[in-house]
């Protein structure tokens, strides 16, 4: 039997409605917070510089996105990462020359960037006109190597793609982090999805046998309803710790990464996949 690896992995909730300063400022103290809690993983939200700004189509909002070359937020979680000796995903607006990105910088307990993911599932509907805004990610799908674990991230509606944290998987990922802003559905307020956010990533869990790190914001952003209920759940699909739906603060667990390796292998979903018979899911 192999020795424990332990990790602890926390996600960030918080209302996100304010200026860029106080966003940042919050997201920061909660990070604290979380790594207080003993986590040296620590998940904040998708897009948490702004208030989500894509519930509209409005041309202004491309002003807000920055290079991430010395990006001021980046370099100050960066800064942060190092000080606290945790690994951070940083979600930002990306500008890359005529191009704007949704992407995210991950940073290692160093407070190394280890590189660029960019979204790679774009969204348009009422309420999330997203293609707008963002052009589909080019990077293709990572598993980052940090010093606590080795961690596939995807962003929001990347989540409800089984093929997404499959790949994440393949490319090593131990554990899978999904940054998110999803709440209420301006067209229909009788649908709530919430319940069906969160299986569809606890199937990814299951069928990956991966913990996995869903991190969600609340509040009522100009009558978009952000639902929080971010989540933490291990290689079972079993929930470790969640907030509730409108509460600020952070969600903190450990898992055993040593016994997910074994699970994993015990049962047997990498070594019986069928490749060759998966063409169809490339047309």
């Amino acid at each position: 039997m192999s020795a424990a690896e332990n990790v602890t992995l926390a996600a960030v909730q918080c209302a996100l409605g304010g200026p860029l300063e106080r966003n940042v400022a919050k997201v920061e103290a909660l990070v604290r917070e979380a790594a207080k809690r003993g986590a040296t993983v620590v998940l904040p939200p998708e897009l948490f510089e702004r208030p989500y700004f894509c519930t509209e189509e409005k041309d202004e909002f491309f002003a807000w996105a920055k290079p991430a070359e010395n990006h001021p937020t980046i370099a100050r979680f960066s800064a942060l990462a190092k000080e606290l000796g945790v690994a951070i995903p940083v979600s930002f607006f990306e500008k890359a020359g005529h191009a704007y990105y949704n992407s995210l910088a991950m940073i290692d307990i160093d407070g190394t960037v280890m590189g660029i993911y960019r979204k790679s599932h774009i969204p348009d509907g009422p309420g999330y006109e997203e293609k707008f805004y963002f052009r589909p990610g080019d990077t293709g799908f990572k598993a980052w190597r940090s010093k606590p674990a080795c961690l596939g991230v995807g962003i929001c509606w990347d989540q409800w793609f089984p093929e997404a944290a499959r790949a994440m998987l393949l490319a090593g990922a131990d554990v899978l982090l999904y940054p998110t802003a999803i709440g209420s559905e301006p067209t229909n307020p009788s649908l709530d999805t919430c319940a069906l956010w969160q299986r569809a990533m606890l199937g990814h869990a299951v069928s990956n046998v991966a913990p996995l790190v869903a991190a969600n914001r609340v509040g009522n952003e100009n009558g978009q309803v952000f639902y929080g209920s971010s989540f933490i759940a291990n290689q079972r699909g079993e929930i470790l710790a969640q907030l509730s739906r409108d509460e600020e603060g952070v969600a903190v667990a450990t898992v055993d990464l040593a016994a997910v390796r074994r699970e994993r292998a015990s049962w047997g979903f990498f070594r019986d996949r069928r490749p060759d018979l998966y063409g169809r899911l490339t047309t």
